[in-house]
């Protein structure tokens, strides 16, 4: 594992115009903006969570958050940049309220899927990003993890929620293995030339 790795602030991306005026649902009346996505725009990989929260809704001096801290570092020690990695949410707006959950999910869902569109491998972070994703309201995070789904084609792997596995370190050891074989699915050079260049130092 790279020891000199840090948590860095990774660009946001900018909402489409259609969608920053967005009034598909109750949350467009709640919000404060419209959070659309960070890192690399065109990158290979996506990886979805449940909804931006309170980092992502203010505008202001940015931080990393826990959930950020906790996925960063999976991606550093998989291989990754953040070039590589389109971080999205299933819903756009964050919720401050009460509102019908269902209703304001499946209002955002063609925005998630235009933004999956051409990825080559997904990673849904959580059971609430997962469930919804692959329809299967009822399962379990020991059902879905450990194969692979698909999402309209796109090979998906489901694996704990960053902030959850910051709260509870014993779930690290599981959360950097589904980062590592993904990365090595989507990106064959991870697993091989170079992650080892790296971890010798670049040479």
């Amino acid at each position: 594992m790279d020891t000199e790795w840090r948590p860095a602030v990774w660009p946001e991306i900018a909402p489409p115009a259609d969608a920053a005026a967005c009034e598909r649902c109750e949350l467009s009346r709640q919000r404060a903006r419209v959070i659309w996505a960070e890192g690399g725009e065109e990158a290979p990989i996506a990886a979805v969570l449940d909804n931006p929260g309170a980092r992502e809704d203010r505008e202001g001096t940015p931080f990393v958050c826990a959930t950020r801290s906790a996925l960063q570092r999976a991606v550093a020690e998989a291989g990754l940049t953040a070039e590589e990695l389109f971080v999205t949410y299933l819903l756009k707006c964050r919720p401050i309220r009460a509102y019908d959950k269902e209703a304001a999910r499946k209002a955002c869902f063609a925005y998630l899927e235009g933004q999956l569109e051409g990825r080559r491998a997904i990673m849904l972070l959580g059971l609430v990003a997962a469930r919804f994703a692959l329809d299967r309201p009822d399962a379990e995070m020991a059902e879905l993890r450990g194969r692979w789904h698909e999402f309209r084609g796109i090979p998906a792997r489901v694996t704990y929620h960053p902030l959850a596995v910051h709260r509870r370190p014993n779930l690290a050891k599981g959360f950097f293995a589904d980062w590592r074989e993904l990365a090595v699915m989507a990106l064959p050079a991870v697993g091989g030339g170079r992650r080892e260049q790296r971890d010798r130092g670049g040479e």
